[in-house]
C-alpha cells in the first residue's frame, strides 16, 4: 500500500501518513466490503480517497498573503501574453487571401459549424474544411516566418 501511494503522491512522509489511514479507514468499515472485488483493490480504492482528500484539504490551506500575490503576478503577466499573441494571429489572419480568411473566422470567430460554413459560399461540407484546414495551415506558416 505504501509504494502504491509514494508512486501516486511522491511523498514519503504523505504516503507513509496516508497508508495508517488507508488501513485505518479500512478497520472502521470493513463491514461495507462486499466481496465484489479483491480485498487489495478496495484497500487501493479507500488509499486514493484518502490522497484526494489530503490534496483537497492542503489546497484550501495555502497561506492568503502567498496565493494572493502569486496569482495576481501571474494572472497579469498572463493577460498580457495572451493578449500579445491574439493581436498578432489577428494580424496575421487579414494577410490570409479569401476565401481562407472568411472561413477560418467564420470557424473560429463565429463559431459556425462547416455545414454552416458551406450553405454559406454554397459550396459542399468538404469544401469548407479543407479550406478551413488549409487556411489554419498558411496561417501557421505565416507566424512561423515572423518568429
Amino acid at each position: 500500500m505504501y509504494r502504491f501511494l509514494l508512486s501516486l503522491c511522491g511523498d514519503a512522509a504523505l504516503a507513509e501518513e496516508l497508508t495508517s489511514e488507508t488501513f485505518y479507514q479500512a478497520y472502521l468499515h470493513i463491514d461495507r466490503f462486499r466481496g465484489e472485488c479483491r480485498p487489495e483493490t478496495w484497500l487501493c480504492q479507500i488509499a486514493k480517497n484518502a490522497l484526494y482528500r489530503e490534496n483537497k484539504r492542503t489546497k484550501r490551506t495555502v497561506p492568503w498573503e502567498q496565493n494572493d500575490r502569486a496569482t495576481e503576478e501571474a494572472g497579469i503577466l498572463e493577460q498580457l501574453v495572451k493578449k500579445e499573441q491574439a493581436l498578432n494571429i489577428y494580424r496575421h489572419i487579414h494577410e490570409l487571401d479569401d476565401p481562407y480568411k472568411e472561413v477560418f473566422m467564420l470557424r473560429i470567430l463565429g463559431e459556425l459549424k462547416f455545414k454552416e460554413i458551406s450553405a454559406v459560399y454554397g459550396k459542399t461540407e468538404s469544401w469548407a474544411k479543407v479550406t478551413f484546414y488549409r487556411a489554419k495551415n498558411k496561417l501557421i506558416e505565416l507566424m512561423e516566418d515572423m518568429e
